[in-house]
């Protein structure tokens, strides 16, 4: 009892310490303002790739060959013997030419990229006009500020976190929290609660899942500890330790008891179902366990929770295993056998999101880069460490380092990175092997949601309307209403933390985009369509086709694409059936399902 007190007096000054650190000199102090920091970001970015391409140049031509070689001939894993240093994303610089910095994105572009980044959902042309026709010089910085103030900013990003946590779950029966979770994060992302102070609601969660949200991660991998470990790890780390559970990480430091090590921070969490009543619909609670419950399980197919964690014995099955006392494998802090599961998780959540902890910082930067900039520092952007190589170390540590000094403000690092130079460069497929990083933006596939809002958005579809008569009202099996955007997620959705380049499209999405019946008809240009008021209302077809453009891709027409349009028309001779024919040509453009 003694050693449990003193463990959890040290473990409270040891994050008064790290409080206290993280305003000393081992960390960046805040800088003035969002775009002092970006200056500051777009001068150390110009440094490391510099740096980069010195440090190959400086390299003998066979060295630099022999990295070629790997690079294109046979994909080599980061931290292998095989992985040079002198690489950015695996690929030399040496052996091809850089490709030259793209120009700053125009406003029109600008506005539909951070639009979408932030909110999911583009600028109506009403916002396109007002944007381009204002004159402050501050006017991208307050457009910014205007998005991250809508309450649509919470919910795109709440909804993008359910897909980083439900993509990878370990029973389908994990959707029912899937609502709980989108709206959680939500109105945490809307109320600007801190990263760390969100991190740890998930980690230390409990109740019922239907109704917290911060139970997400531990019911998408349905109480499992081993699947939890590995979950906390990759989310709020970005380490994917799961690869050290059976034997030694192949390619980073982690030892295979230091993922048992961890997973003996979550044994006592269990689930228990919640019987439903009348008013009460499926669902489970997670519990923490800290007595030893019968021998026989009334179901064996729920998750009971354990006292202790056993490593596993591969050479003998059915034994035991090694008995696994707590030990977070950053910093080698460590807790003693009997902890309650409370404390357990309370003080690894402090542990993971402590300034000691480099990588949750940076973690959470590193994302929320690739997803505005197109590309990470690291990528995948769940696949990070000590072991991996960083195409541009020193930028990532100045900004992870900025975020923690700003208190791990999210709105800040969206301010931030959206005020940078980097971000604001025009759009740019992703560099080949072997090119410079960071000379542009990125094209973005549209996540499931922000196709469904970017439809809406397009085609003047009454989006109450269309959700609430969709599938007639009916449920799947776990109870959650069939709507038109649950349709979308399930046809245009994919896993948020994989590159975009390494999502294909598919043949359901587009059959839905050609031939979808609610698609068609708000594509008829009848009276009761955004398209045929608008035909009745603007008889000039050269406007036409600029608020065509304008709703559908939020840019005028370039004067080609006008002339085109505009010759269609003629040629057709039916008014309304070339317009019907122009509209579904923009939402099925490739343009329409990304954002440059």
């Amino acid at each position: 009892m003694r050693a449990v007190q003193w463990n959890s007096w040290a473990t409270s000054l040891l994050a008064i310490a790290a409080v206290l650190l993280a305003s000393g000199p081992g960390f960046a102090k805040a800088a003035s303002s969002p775009a002092d920091t970006a200056a500051r970001v777009d001068k150390l970015l110009q440094d490391d790739i510099a740096n980069s391409a010195k440090s190959v140049a400086s390299k003998p031509a066979t060295t630099a060959k022999a990295s070629s070689s790997t690079a294109t001939t046979k994909p080599v894993a980061a931290g292998s013997k095989s992985w040079k240093s002198d690489s950015v994303a695996g690929y030399s610089y040496k052996s091809a030419k850089p490709a030259a910095v793209a120009k700053p994105a125009d406003d029109e572009t600008y506005l539909r990229r951070v639009s979408m980044d932030l909110i999911g959902k583009p600028p109506t042309p009403a916002e396109i006009t007002a944007f381009a026709l204002d004159p402050a010089p501050d006017k991208r910085a307050k457009a910014v500020d205007r998005l991250l103030a809508r309450p649509e900013f919470g919910e795109n990003w709440g909804r993008y976190w359910r897909d980083v946590i439900l993509y990878r779950r370990a029973d389908d029966r994990a959707v029912l929290a899937s609502v709980a979770i989108s709206d959680y994060m939500a109105e945490q992302f809307n109320r600007t609660t801190p990263w760390d102070e969100v991190a740890r609601s998930f980690i230390t969660a409990t109740g019922d899942v239907r109704e917290n949200g911060a139970t997400g991660i531990v019911m998408a991998q349905f109480g499992s500890t081993p699947d939890i470990t590995a979950e906390v790890s990759r989310i709020f780390m970005a380490i994917q330790i799961q690869c050290a559970q059976c034997h030694d990480h192949p390619f980073d430091r982690w030892k295979r008891t230091q993922f048992h090590e961890l997973a003996a921070f979550f044994p006592r969490i269990a689930l228990r179902p919640v019987k439903p009543t009348d008013a009460q619909k499926r669902s489970f609670d997670v519990i923490g366990l800290d007595r030893e419950r019968p021998k026989k399980a009334k179901n064996a197919n729920v998750p009971r929770g354990e006292l202790e964690h056993y490593m596993p014995d591969l050479k003998n099955p059915a034994a035991k295993g090694t008995l696994m006392k707590p030990v977070f494998f950053v910093t080698g802090q460590q807790l003693p056998l009997g902890t309650p599961d409370a404390q357990r998780r309370a003080t690894i959540a402090r542990w993971i999101t402590s300034p000691q902890d480099e990588w949750f910082a940076k973690a959470f930067v590193n994302r929320i880069w690739a997803e505005m900039v197109g590309e990470g520092f690291y990528e995948p952007v769940d696949d990070i460490g000590p072991d991996r190589d960083c195409s541009a170390p020193e930028t990532l540590d100045f900004l992870a380092k900025q975020f923690v000094a700003h208190r791990y403000d999210v709105k800040w690092l969206y301010r931030t990175i959206a005020a940078s130079s980097a971000y604001q460069l025009d759009s740019r497929s992703r560099h080949l092997p072997g090119q410079t990083p960071f000379q542009a933006n990125c094209p973005q596939l549209l996540r499931a949601d922000e196709v469904f809002d970017a439809l809406v958005s397009a085609l003047g579809i009454d989006n109450e309307r269309l959700q609430g008569k969709a599938a007639g009202g009916k449920k799947n099996a776990y109870g959650q209403p069939r709507t038109a955007r649950t349709l979308f997620d399930y046809v245009f959705g994919y896993d948020p933390s994989v590159r975009r380049d390494e999502v294909s499209g598919s043949i359901p999405q587009a059959l839905v985009l050609m031939n979808s019946p609610q698609l068609a008809r708000a594509e008829n240009a009848n009276s009761a369509t955004a398209l045929g008021k608008l035909l009745s209302s603007t008889k000039d077809d050269a406007a036409v086709v600029e608020e065509l453009y304008l709703r559908s891709l939020a840019r005028e027409p370039k004067s080609d694409e006008a002339k085109t349009c505009l010759d269609y028309v003629k040629k057709t001779g039916d008014r309304k059936e070339a317009f019907e024919d122009i509209q579904w040509a923009l939402v099925n453009s490739t343009e329409f399902l990304h954002r440059k």
